[in-house]
C-alpha cells in the first residue's frame, strides 16, 4: 500500500509540476490574462501528447493483462 502511494504521489507530482513550470505570468499588473480576448495566444496540446499516448498504450495492455489473468482461473 505505501509503495504504491509513493508511486501514485510520484507521478502526480510529476505531471502537474510540468503545469507550473511552463506557466507565463501577466505581463503587468493590469493584465489579467484573459484567454478569450483577440489576442490571446494559441494553447498547443501537442507538448505532453506522447505521454499521453504511452499512458493509454500502458493502461491498455495492464487492462488486457488482468482481463486474461481473471479468465485463466
Amino acid at each position: 500500500m505505501k509503495n504504491t502511494l509513493l508511486k501514485t504521489y510520484s507521478t502526480l507530482f510529476c505531471l502537474f509540476s510540468s503545469f507550473l513550470m511552463f506557466a507565463i505570468p501577466p505581463a503587468d499588473e493590469n493584465d489579467t490574462g484573459d484567454l478569450e480576448t483577440v489576442d490571446a495566444p494559441a494553447a498547443p496540446i501537442n507538448g505532453k501528447l506522447f505521454v499521453l499516448a504511452i499512458a493509454g498504450i500502458i493502461f491498455a495492455y495492464y487492462t488486457f493483462k488482468k482481463l486474461r489473468e481473471k479468465q485463466a482461473v
